[in-house]
């Protein structure tokens, strides 16, 4: 079976492929420009040293061609990039406990089963709908030996040096197109951090919902 032949059909019978009504507090423009990258970058607050970073990875981004991995497959070669919205606000913050969290969005995770796989089975959470995390949790037992999980932007604001330190390095921007966009326009995430001698036996689990037709 070739590449695009066992892509053929993926969805079309998904249990978890529903979507709900489009609602969010902001969304950008669609396509990928140098102005849209520093509205995220601006919108977040985020330090001088990362805004250059995201428009470094966004002229990389445009100098790439597609991965030879990518340009194997038909579907990926169809990809527009100037007819996505690569930000969608959803909330204007971000909740702590599942009532905090707008409804529609609570519904979503709720059929999903997140509330209740993290009761049963999970010492921490983070959920994201669309670009940014809208509930976040950890055990506090877990907060006291000095694990620390939460999004990425707190990950950014709290923890800037590490951030810093690690950001890119598994997989650099310049290593393909793919790379270099992640790193462009980025948004969410998790972030992880355990202590040297510390063990976490429970997982933690992130969740990353996109509901927005054209959203990437």
């Amino acid at each position: 079976m070739t590449p695009d032949a066992a892509l053929q059909g993926v969805g079309t019978d998904y249990r978890y492929g529903f979507h709900d009504p489009e609602q969010y507090v902001f969304r950008s423009a669609k396509g990928l420009t140098r102005e849209i990258v520093e509205q995220i970058s601006s919108m977040k607050g985020e330090p001088e040293w990362m805004r250059k970073l995201r428009l470094r990875a966004l002229e990389q981004f445009l100098a790439k061609p597609l991965p030879w991995w990518a340009a194997r497959l038909d579907l990926l070669q169809e990809i527009d990039f100037a007819d996505i919205f690569y930000y969608i606000k959803p909330t204007e913050g971000q909740g702590t406990s599942w009532d905090d969290v707008p409804e529609y969005i609570k519904r979503t995770f709720d059929r999903l089963g997140i509330p209740e796989a993290e009761r049963k089975f999970l010492a921490g959470v983070t959920a994201q709908y669309e670009s940014e995390v809208v509930y976040h949790s950890i055990r506090e037992d877990l907060e006291k030996q000095g694990v620390i999980f939460t999004d990425m932007d707190t990950g950014l604001r709290e923890h800037p040096d590490l951030v810093r330190r690690y950001f890119g390095t598994v997989i650099p921007s310049n290593d393909n197109k793919f790379a270099a966009l992640n790193s462009a326009v980025w948004s969410g995430g998790s972030f992880i951090w355990v202590p040297e001698g510390v063990r976490v036996e429970i997982p933690l689990q992130a969740y990353f919902r996109i509901n927005a037709e054209n959203m990437g």
